[in-house]
């Protein structure tokens, strides 16, 4: 009954697997959940990122991307929020900044994960508006979550204020994290044709297992060691950090990067264009203690670099490190965020590609095939 009207219980089964948004919370900080009968995913308010995604049918409820607070509970019973919780969008800018923009009160990888965000549903999506001060620019987000399908897509706009005609950095952060992510049994895949690892320049924190600046054919890259090493699981015996930066193959009509833990049978991905989103940065952030965390950050550039950097070099093997906002207008980019269970004895994605209405995922070792319903392509 609703509003005190007795529905029938064909419509009454109808209402319960429609998309639904409503406010909530994720770890005491706003949220809105955004629910269909296959997803539940949790976005803040700060920043739009998702926090969370997990499968309704799944009983361990195992959200695969990285929950820093969460992991810092674990180890010290201390919890830090963190804005790079999850999925988090880094617009317009994409590592650190110069002294004079953090004078000006720019913060690094940009402003708008950490601006609040207006929400509201609209014809059965969510819409997420936000004005970025720094930069002048305004931007809106709409996630659309299909009755009956696994798969999220994304249109994001930004448009500028100025009179002229500027570099734009942007990155989606996607960040997995344990216990999804586990030390030699999580996969990584995604269609690479050129690497690159990342010069050290006297960067502190964990060991590095790669060495500086160097290039490599994913997944398999050299360590310092003279030895090589196949990325595409963290080591079974954490304590490395390291960042590389790999090209995808311009020539395909749809990119993807993608994660499956092959023993919960549980794969997270990534679809976007290739022209939009050129590069992915592999970040990984492996300590002893477990508490993995690994950025699969589709983007404009290859490193998160200060503007002025980025700008100076303008290309990466012929491939430019940003886009072009004209003056007083606005530029968009589209991609989708899946999550399933994948059959028994899936461990590596060759190929994800989109034909009439179904996402069909593809382990062509293993002549294994996910396909999930997606109304709408990219």
């Amino acid at each position: 009954m609703i509003n005190g009207m007795q529905l029938h219980p064909f419509v009454f089964s109808l209402l319960t697997v429609a998309v639904w948004g409503q406010n909530a919370t994720f770890d005491g900080h706003p949220a809105i959940a955004l629910t269909n009968d296959k997803l539940e995913l949790l976005v803040l308010k700060q920043g739009a990122s998702v926090a969370s995604v997990i499968l309704r049918d799944d009983p361990a409820k195992l959200n695969p991307l990285w929950d820093p607070a969460r992991m810092s509970r674990e180890l010290n019973g201390k919890s830090n929020f963190n804005p790079g919780t999850g999925q988090f969008l880094c617009v317009d800018g994409f590592g650190g900044v110069s002294n004079e923009e953090r004078a000006a009160g720019l913060p690094g990888h940009g402003e708008a994960h950490l601006v609040e965000w207006e929400s509201r549903m609209q014809d059965g999506r969510l819409v997420l508006t936000a004005h970025l001060p720094h930069t002048q620019e305004n931007i809106t987000r709409t996630m659309t979550l299909a009755s009956g399908e696994n798969v999220v897509t994304y249109e994001t706009t930004l448009e500028s204020e100025l009179a002229f005609d500027r570099p734009v950095l942007w990155a989606e952060h996607a960040t997995i994290g344990s216990p999804f992510l586990a030390p030699g049994i999580t996969v990584v895949d995604f269609p690479a044709i050129r690497s690159k690892t990342r010069p050290h320049e006297g960067r502190g924190g964990l060991p590095h297992r790669l060495p500086s600046d160097v290039d490599f054919t994913w997944p398999n890259a050299p360590t310092v060691d003279g030895s090589k090493v196949d990325l595409r699981a963290a080591p079974e015996h954490p304590n490395s950090g390291d960042h590389s930066a790999s090209l995808i193959d311009p020539k395909r009509p749809l990119a993807f990067v993608t994660a499956i833990n092959p023993k919960d049978q549980l794969i997270v991905g990534w679809v976007f264009k290739p022209q939009e989103y050129p590069w992915v940065q592999n970040w990984e952030n492996y300590p002893s203690t477990g508490k993995l965390a690994r950025g699969l950050e589709f983007s404009t550039q290859p490193f998160d670099l200060p503007r002025r950097t980025v700008i100076d070099q303008n290309n990466l093997w012929g491939t430019p490190l940003y886009r072009w906002l004209p003056a007083k207008s606005k530029i968009s980019t589209r991609f989708a965020l899946f999550v399933a269970h994948t059959p028994s004895g899936t461990t590596h994605i060759d190929n994800v590609r989109w034909e009439n209405g179904v996402l069909i995922i593809e382990d062509l070792t293993a002549n294994k095939t996910l396909r999930l319903p997606m109304a709408n392509p990219l």
